[in-house]
């Protein structure tokens, strides 16, 4: 999800009233020699008003874009790199606006800047840099809110929730048939029917519980699992397998329901499963996510509502747990990464 950028209208606005505020002690000198009859307007006043109005309203407008646009649209950085980046950044801007002020100033105006007059424009300029760090702080969140306000209520207006419930409970029609096929075969060796129905009573106890809650634990979520792919294994034998390596500590972080059992069951609805061809699925996790990855192989040919799966997952997260899951293709991997939530 992008974020939403806060308005030029916004940001302008508010660097042009900055600017006027700054120069407000110029400008009300300038007055006092308007009022006292000096209507000379070559000196040095009237060209130093406008000088700073200017260069005032430029370094505010870059100061409030950075902190309210650039730094959180363009870069999909870590809290503490984002924030050390941000800082120096700041201070650049900073440095690089006074010095080309004080450089410019005798260039531009005919003569040199008092010491009175250097020692004001660092205060100023100190001064806005605070200020406008955390006028483009609320501007972001202000952003944030209202973006996140028009999101949820579009999501409302989609029913989601109810789309959700219902995502969690279905049970796929093709699924089922084949696992009453598989039963049927396996019907006159009681040790394997009784595992195999065990499995499947599981898995749909478990799809049932899961629509009383938003998220479950990473261990839970993992023993469905099992459950699941047993079944898949018993339809495909030797052609499907799935190798998962989740560190200990993951196992108490908390995924939304079915995340990982639809990541496989779309690995196994789109790609071609064979002797020769066999479908290998690796979850294992790495830096605060979970990865499900599979060699890409398409199936011509791919059962309706497939399509709409992974679309889902991606609301859900948005929904459940503020973040976004992320799709990559390389060298012919198909990866889902997922981030966790930290349970509570």
């Amino acid at each position: 999800m992008a974020l939403k950028h806060v308005k030029q209208a916004t940001i302008i606005k508010i660097a042009l009233l900055l600017a006027i505020l700054a120069s407000l002690p110029k400008t009300i000198f300038l007055y006092d020699m308007i009022s006292q009859g000096n209507l000379d307007f070559s000196g040095l006043q009237i060209k130093d008003l406008p000088y700073r109005l200017v260069f005032i309203f430029l370094f505010s407008w870059a100061i409030l874009e950075l902190n309210a646009n650039i730094s959180y649209a363009r870069f999909k950085w870590s809290t503490p790199v984002r924030i050390s980046v941000l800082f120096l950044a700041n201070i650049a801007i900073f440095l690089m606006a006074l010095t080309m002020f004080k450089v410019l100033y005798p260039i531009l105006l005919d003569t040199e800047m008092t010491t009175r007059d250097k020692g004001f424009s660092n205060f100023t300029f100190g001064n806005l840099l605070i200020a406008l760090f955390f006028i483009g702080r609320i501007l972001r969140l202000q952003a944030d809110k209202q973006e996140s306000r028009i999101e949820n209520e579009h999501l409302k207006q989609q029913s989601l929730q109810n789309e959700l419930m219902a995502l969690k409970n279905q049970i796929d029609p093709h699924f089922l048939f084949n696992s009453l096929n598989s039963l049927t075969s396996l019907i006159r060796d009681n040790e394997k029917a009784t595992q195999f129905v065990r499995k499947l009573s599981f898995m749909y106890r478990y799809i049932l519980k899961s629509g009383e809650s938003d998220l479950v634990s990473l261990r839970e979520e993992l023993k469905f699992l099992e459950s699941y792919t047993y079944l898949i294994r018993t339809r495909y034998r030797d052609r499907f397998s799935i190798d998962i390596q989740i560190e200990d500590v993951f196992l108490q972080e908390e995924i939304p329901p079915l995340a990982l059992q639809l990541l496989v069951e779309n690995a196994v609805k789109h790609n071609e499963i064979s002797e020769t061809n066999p479908l290998e699925v690796k979850i294992y996790s790495r830096e605060g996510s979970i990865f499900v990855d599979n060699i890409m192989r398409p199936r011509t040919t791919i059962g309706e509502g497939t399509k709409h799966g992974l679309l889902n997952l991606k609301k859900r997260y948005i929904l459940v747990c503020h973040k976004e899951i992320t799709v990559r293709t390389e060298n012919n991997i198909f990866s889902v990464e997922l981030p966790v939530k930290t349970a509570a």
